[in-house]
């Protein structure tokens, strides 16, 4: 079992401490006995970020294969006379795109537009922190 600490379940989740100790007395969360310092389990916390993780419909007909999206504002916009860097704040994350200018004139791309990024790599890379193997 993972243990997590309180700080860091609400930081991955993006709450407060405060909340994580709300779940934990309401029952959505059980505490972790693992020690002085307050941690929840990893793999209940991970089921949860899960389960709050659910996109809201966006009322596309069609169906899609790539699951990673990432709505959020554009904060910047740089082009050529063929290319073109388009980047996205999406809540914590920055999302970097590279598509032709054609594309960024088509779909009116410049900051303050709120944009979706989809995502399907064949290549993601994981990290974890050797402290935790």
């Amino acid at each position: 079992m993972t243990a997590i600490r309180i700080k860091d379940a609400a930081t991955l989740l993006g709450v407060s401490d405060d909340t994580v100790r709300r779940w934990i007395a309401s029952g959505v969360l059980e505490p972790s006995d693992d020690g002085p310092v307050a941690t929840v389990d990893g793999a209940q916390l991970a089921a949860l970020a899960r389960e709050r993780a659910v996109a809201p419909d966006d009322g596309a007909a069609v169906a899609r294969s790539a699951r990673n999206r990432f709505t959020g504002l554009v904060t910047d916009v740089r082009t050529d006379v063929v290319m073109a860097q388009v980047t996205l704040q999406c809540g914590p994350f920055e999302v970097t795109s590279l598509m032709s200018a054609d594309a960024v004139r088509e779909l009116d791309l410049r900051p303050g537009v709120v944009a979706t990024a989809v995502v399907k790599a064949t290549t993601v890379i994981v990290e974890t922190n050797r402290d935790n193997r």
